[in-house]
């Protein structure tokens, strides 16, 4: 495997399960000393443990990402302990159980629901680039991934503060860039779609990942290593021209007419692709 990420310091936030660890895993392997960041601390350090039992570098970190003096005073920590930062994937995101009940159609949405998802998805990104971008630049600039969602691209009956919270990261990205791109500093982000993580796993029902499916592009849906290499990438030299961009990482379920799947029986029972 490549080495392209050598003697970077990237943090990764929500690193403690899913997603989150599959990244930190996959820029340890290419090189990178790795902060796992969550806000759960056993969690976190039982995954950055792992990843140096692999022979690789990674540290486990806890700080609450609704929390300003936690983020300011982890970028400290880190800064005096690494020396620089190069990499930051903002990928940790209020999603639990609870904060979903609540997170709603905008009648029945729960105001406080609303800003814990603008506190942890959007101002807890803000924030760690806000200090930790000093030290990026004094570094030499670096890399600035952002995990959005499709629910930050398109209408849903439900989930209306995550996919506006999305919805600001994506903008927050390009500000950023536009900032502070010639400090050479790039900030992009990824639109995830569904991605088969442990907990999607567990907790979806087969119906749902069916009709998930039917409107992707792919034959399958994603997996947590699909997200990882687009972060890799996007945190390597090798992505040095892309600056300011959105990229979807969704198996083509963005790209196409809503009407698709229904057309698509409509063709099939009439044994035509004919409008």
């Amino acid at each position: 495997m490549t080495r392209a990420l050598e003697g970077k310091v990237a943090i990764v936030t929500g690193a403690g399960q899913g997603i989150g660890t599959v990244v930190a895993t996959l820029l340890a392997q290419r090189g990178a000393t790795v902060i796992l960041a969550d806000i759960d601390a056993d969690r976190v350090e039982s995954s950055a443990s792992a990843i140096r039992e692999a022979g690789l570098k990674a540290v486990g970190l806890s700080f609450d990402l609704a929390q300003e003096d936690e983020i300011a005073d982890a970028v400290r920590r880190i800064a005096a302990d690494h020396g620089r930062i190069d990499i930051i994937h903002n990928n940790a995101a209020l999603q639990t159980e609870s904060q979903r009940n609540r997170d709603l159609d905008v009648v029945q949405l729960d105001t406080h629901a609303w800003d814990m998802a603008f506190a942890v998805n959007a101002r807890g990104p803000m924030l760690l680039c806000k200090y930790a971008l000093p030290t990026m630049i004094d570094g030499g600039g670096g890399s600035i991934i952002h995990s959005a969602s499709g629910f930050g691209l398109l209408g849903e009956t439900t989930l209306t503060a995550y996919g506006s919270s999305k919805a600001a990261l994506i903008n927050l990205s390009r500000f950023i860039a536009t900032q502070y791109g010639k400090r050479r500093v790039r900030s992009n982000v990824i639109a995830i779609g569904f991605v088969l993580s442990e907990t999607a796993i567990e907790t979806t029902p087969q119906a749902v990942k069916d009709i998930l499916l039917a409107h992707h592009l792919s034959p399958e849906l994603g997996a947590p290593i699909d997200i990882a290499n687009v972060v890799a990438f996007l945190a390597s030299d090798e992505a040095r021209f892309i600056n300011g961009a959105m990229i979807p990482v969704d198996g083509g379920f963005t790209a196409h007419q809503p009407s698709m799947v229904d057309f698509e029986r409509l063709f099939a029972a009439a044994g035509s692709s004919k409008l």
